[in-house]
């Protein structure tokens, strides 16, 4: 029987089958997906075949993983050497960030969005808490708008106080499976509950001492929200460690250094010292935002450190 994962709590799934009963299900032994080095072999999205078992009604056996058309994979926290797969098979991600309470960072985003680009998902920004935007806050705003919408990501603006932003990002979430993740606090949760009451996805509030979030999504989980719309709502992320991306590709996942390939004169250009670098000229003249170049030189850095 075909089935597709709606939630991974390690050893066992929750799996829809073709017969639209929910199944708990295992792995058949171990099993390796196209050599992806992994703390976990299967996530949230993936196609499977199973075996129900005839013994016990309400489980089966995972035998077989469906190709993946896509994933968004981060590096384990606990195992460097590995990554870990946040969902797979998806039509778009929707990113949650914070200007404040907690704070999101502008590398943070960047790093998201190289993940989004390795497997051109396209990814859509929802800023949200704007309730509690003073002037300077909503000026850092409209600044990230202007930086990313021209690279083609959609920013939408949303408090979940005020309910605004609601219908903009509605529409967007017809027809598709859509992953959101962010920081834990960033309101992905209530995001979801808002727009969707009846999932009742559990939300906690912030912590007042350190502002951070307290994580209430242990595990990635999969709704339908109807008969051709999903979303995953996933655990708060504290760091996203970028995996199976060489520095020589680096700048390939940055669209706006993308359009440049080529011009720079040497072909393995890392856009950093090089002279005749069409990437650092542009930077100069404020054709690419400052932030995104310090984000990628951040990235060359980090990668330099580990070897």
């Amino acid at each position: 029987m075909n089935g597709i994962i709606y939630k991974s709590t390690g050893s066992w799934y929750s799996v829809k089958g073709e017969d639209g009963k929910f199944y708990q299900a295992r792995l058949r032994g171990k099993f390796k997906h196209l050599d992806l080095k992994v703390t976990n072999p299967l996530s949230v999205g993936d196609f499977i075949e199973m075996d129900p078992d005839p013994l016990t009604p309400g489980e089966a056996i995972i035998h077989t993983i469906a190709p993946r058309t896509n994933y968004i994979i981060r590096r384990s926290a606990h195992k460097t050497a590995y990554g870990h797969l946040i969902a797979c098979n998806i039509d778009q991600s929707i990113l949650l960030v914070t200007l404040k309470q907690p704070k999101t960072s502008i590398g943070f985003i960047d790093r998201f969005l190289i993940s989004c680009e390795a497997f051109r998902i396209p990814a859509v920004i929802v800023f949200n808490k704007s309730d509690l935007y003073d002037e300077a806050l909503m000026e850092e705003y409209l600044y990230l708008k202007d930086v990313y919408t021209p690279l083609g990501y959609t920013c939408i603006l949303t408090s979940m106080e005020k309910e605004d932003g609601l219908n903009e990002l509605l529409p967007l979430l017809k027809d598709k499976i859509s992953v959101f993740s962010g920081h834990s606090g960033v309101g992905k949760s209530t995001l979801v509950n808002k727009i969707f009451p009846q999932l009742e996805i559990k939300t906690d509030i912030i912590s007042d001492h350190s502002q951070k979030g307290k994580h209430t999504t242990t595990f990635a989980e999969m709704y339908d929200l109807d008969a051709t719309s999903k979303i995953i709502d996933t655990p708060g992320i504290k760091e996203l460690g970028l995996f199976e991306i060489e520095d020589e590709v680096l700048s390939h996942y940055f669209p706006e250094m993308r359009a440049l390939m080529g011009q720079c004169r040497f072909h393995n250009c890392r856009h950093t010292n090089e002279p005749g670098c069409k990437v650092k000229e542009y930077v100069e003249a404020f054709k690419i935002a400052p932030t995104r170049y310090e984000s990628y030189c951040s990235i060359l850095f980090e990668k330099d450190t580990h070897r």
